[in-house]
């Protein structure tokens, strides 16, 4: 039997997301970096928000995981940006605050979904989901 080069062990790598990672504290980047890879491609990871919308235009995600208080960038208007440039891809916004006004505006900012890192469990369905 041949088996199309797409489909790996059963799955079809042409559905796995494409996932940019936007977070600075290196242990959260590696443990998220470990939970997506499970089920999605991971195709970068950035510490530093002054470089998240250069990467986003570059790597072209399907779905960026944002932290909401990434340094050197208002994370809110790189959501905007981002969501601006690349309507087809998904901002799922990441941290640890808990507020429905924070979480609000930054939906409102074309953010796909708000998912806590006390959560962090929750982050591969959501992905799964926004796509």
């Amino acid at each position: 039997m041949v088996v199309p080069e797409q489909v790996v062990g059963g799955q079809d790598l042409a559905k796995r997301p494409r996932v940019l990672i936007a977070e600075d504290h290196p242990g959260v980047m590696k443990a998220v970096c470990r939970l997506l890879a499970m089920d999605c491609d991971v195709v970068g990871g950035v510490a530093d928000g002054s470089i998240v919308v250069e990467a986003a235009q570059r790597l072209q995600p399907d779905v960026i995981v944002l932290d909401v208080n990434l340094p050197n960038v208002d994370s809110l208007e790189a959501c905007r940006e981002i969501t601006r440039m690349n309507p087809t891809t998904k901002v799922v916004m990441f941290t640890a605050m808990n507020d429905a006004a924070v979480s609000q505006a930054f939906l409102d900012a074309g953010a796909s979904a708000f998912v806590s890192k006390i959560r962090a469990e929750d982050l591969l369905s959501t992905v799964k989901r926004v796509c």
